[in-house]
């Protein structure tokens, strides 16, 4: 290619992607502290510089549920910096903005605002870490959103029926359908999906014309039975999905064959945990959307700190030394001592020449020393390294392969850490711990009254939220419930009282009753301390945070410390979609109850069709097949930025037809996409690249 300009005309969407931003993450720390701020401010300032449309998020932009003011205040500063301005808007939003941001209530995008001067879109759905929480049910995401600096969307209000409704954009002859849901506790949002409650509406007219872009921010990689979305509960119609959560930096997009769409994961744009996924090289993408082709650029971070990890096995160095042998404590430091040295000659040679990038690197050395192998002092090692690397306290990680225990005679003797598998450890959650103490624990130290799962997520309230009271107001209102059911039930004796609990709990388990009394403990718990006028207490920063999600591949753990990733509840709070604006917004129209198809109603959802009238894809082929004459003229076309266009006239983009979240089409699809840094090619946007299977 001769120029990036050739690539960007009045029909191309340029749009940056990233996720997990984690802003304000170890922001007290002496060393660390301005390495997330530091990464957001080249973020926005590549969105400025290659001239984006917007710029597109895939949660946790912060990393903490209640950032210090220091975060917020850093945030606002750069967002108004670099996104603020006069330069013009070049697409339209054509869809029903009421339902679009229903969280805020100026339910329409930022720069058709006629009191703010936007000059780049930035557009967002919320993580796991920076959920909404409270009776209302708001989160940081609309503190930005309500200031107009962000728009919010991809917020679910339901916990028993999701419909996905998507931003409708064009620019020009291209059309783009931006889908996205935020965060939702994996276990319930996988049942969601396999009871088909989860809907992704689309335009009910002209469906083949439009790219269908969804972001997602929930584990990818399996932690469990059901704690994850495998990529086949997505709709097959959709083109592009932007999955966030997972920190390991794949940006590539790669391809679901089943599904016949791609998948690209930014991964996390700082360091959250000393684990092999986040030692890999941090991007971002510049994704380009001409009619119905891509082209994804993948962008280098300069400013991140370098991380380096290595793993050593003491029994793989027989010939150097063995448990038996004279010093050998001493033997196995300075072996330990040599790789550390390596690694940071190598964050040297690579940092030469990279002014950006901080000049001290993280450093983690695994250390198995099963068979019989003596542990020394990591703390006086570290002392040799404190002024050349960023981690000085927890350079060493030694770990032990176990042997899971066969028998366990009682709960006395039982060695929680031989329960845990040394694949799965920094990958556990606190309900996980919870539950599997439980489940590995004889019958009569079981739980008899309260759920499991219950007291998981009481127990991570308090941990990640400071919920004082959580734990005691669960089992208040659970042993209240339990009471009332025996006397409803007029039970007496004591065999029969015991038998009936169980019953009484076991008929409670993974449901919505289950849920609900989950969710009203938690609120009496925030109204307690309200009551006494208490405000939590910031967690300490401080703490390692394990965030990566590719521990299952890992031979053994880095760390047996907690990933901080805590399914949090956040939906059912009953919040309207906010005020009506004082005067009408393009295209808008309010939501209503689905109706039946001969019900003569003009509410969007009188639109719908039903699940199985799915259009074939195969005429979509059709038109994607074509090659794409890219306009190479340089002239510029003027547009002009109106604050607030007038209404649009109904169109087909103004009604949608609901789509199955189970369904599969067979046609082929003509999205195609290059992530090569290469301009050795005419076309950036290659051919299709699908075909029928």
């Amino acid at each position: 290619m001769s120029s990036e300009n050739t690539l960007d005309d009045e029909d191309t969407f340029k749009i940056l992607i990233a996720t997990d931003i984690h802003l304000g993450y170890l922001e007290k720390d002496a060393i660390r502290c301005n390495d997330s701020y530091n990464t957001l401010d080249e973020i926005l300032k590549c969105a400025k510089t290659k001239q984006v449309d917007f710029i597109l998020l895939g949660g946790d932009l912060f990393h903490d549920n209640k950032p210090s003011r220091r975060c917020l205040h850093t945030c606002i500063t750069m967002l108004r910096r670099y996104c603020m301005g006069d330069t013009p808007i070049h697409f339209d939003i054509l869809s029903d903005q009421n339902v679009n941001f229903n969280t805020t209530e100026f339910p329409w995008v930022n720069y058709q605002d006629e009191n703010l001067n936007i000059s780049i879109p930035a557009f967002s759905i919320h993580g796991n870490h920076d959920d909404p929480t409270g009776a209302e049910g708001l989160c940081a995401l609309d503190l930005l959103s309500a200031s107009g600096l962000v728009n919010h969307f991809g917020h679910s209000h339901s916990v028993e029926k999701i419909e996905i409704s998507p931003i409708l954009m064009q620019k020009g002859k291209t059309k783009l359908a931006l889908y996205g849901l935020g965060s939702i506790p994996d276990e319930r949002l996988y049942r969601m999906f396999v009871n088909n409650q989860v809907t992704m509406l689309r335009p009910k007219e002209d469906q083949d014309e439009w790219f269908n872009l969804f972001t997602i921010h929930q584990n990818r990689s399996k932690h469990g039975p059901t704690n994850y979305i495998p990529e086949q509960f997505l709709d097959d119609f959709l083109d592009l999905v932007v999955w966030g959560h997972e920190h390991e930096c794949l940006i590539a997009p790669t391809r679901n064959e089943q599904q016949l769409f791609y998948v690209t994961q930014p991964g996390s744009s700082v360091a959250t945990s000393l684990s092999p996924g986040e030692a890999t090289k941090k991007h971002i993408g510049l994704l380009r959307v001409k009619g119905r082709k891509m082209n994804l650029e993948k962008i280098p971070l300069k400013t991140v700190r370098q991380f380096f990890i290595q793993d050593v096995v003491l029994a793989d160095y027989q010939d150097q030394f063995t448990p038996d042998t004279p010093q050998v404590i001493k033997k196995v430091e300075d072996l330990c001592y040599a790789k550390v040295t390596e690694m940071l000659e190598e964050a040297e040679r690579e940092r030469l020449g990279c002014p950006l990038t901080p000049e001290k690197p993280l450093i983690r050395l695994r250390v198995d020393y099963s068979g019989g192998f003596e542990v020394f002092s990591t703390s006086r090692f570290s002392q040799k390294f404190v002024e050349r690397v960023a981690n000085p306290k927890d350079i060493i990680h030694f770990l032990r392969r176990r042997e899971q225990k066969e028998d366990i005679k009682d709960e006395v003797n039982v060695d929680y850490g031989k329960l845990l598998k040394t694949t799965a450890v920094e990958g556990l959650r606190v309900e996980d711990l919870v539950k599997q103490y439980f489940e590995a624990t004889e019958q009569t130290v079981q739980l008899s009254l309260l759920t499991e799962k219950g007291m998981g997520k009481a127990i991570q309230e308090f941990v990640d939220k400071d919920e004082k009271d959580a734990i005691e107001e669960l089992i208040t209102y659970q042993l209240e419930k339990t009471q009332r059911h025996l006397q409803a039930r007029g039970v007496t004796t004591e065999q029969d009282i015991d038998t009936e609990i169980r019953l009484f709990r076991d008929s409670k388990k993974n449901t919505t009753e289950e849920e609900n009394e989950i969710k009203e403990a938690i609120n009496r718990a925030k109204a307690l301390r309200l009551e006494r006028g208490d405000e939590p207490v910031d967690p300490d920063l401080s703490r390692e945070l394990a965030l990566d999600s590719d521990e299952d591949s890992v031979p053994f753990p880095a760390s047996t410390r907690g990933r901080g990733r805590g399914g949090r509840g956040r939906g059912g709070r009953g919040r309207g979609r906010g005020a009506t604006p004082s005067e009408p917004k393009p295209a808008g129209r309010s939501r209503s109850q689905k109706s039946s198809a001969t019900t003569q109603s003009r509410s969007i959802m009188q639109a719908f069709q039903a699940p199985s009238q799915k259009s074939s894809r195969t005429s979509a082929t059709s038109n994607a097949d074509v090659e794409m004459i890219i306009d190479d003229s340089d002239e510029d076309i003027p547009v002009t930025k109106a604050s607030r266009p007038p209404p649009r006239p109904a169109s087909s983009s103004s009604s949608f037809t609901k789509y199955s979240s189970q369904s599969q089409s067979q046609s082929s699809k003509g999205i195609a996409f290059d992530d090569s840094d290469d301009d050795d090619e005419d076309d950036p946007f290659k051919g299709p690249s699908r075909s029928r299977r």
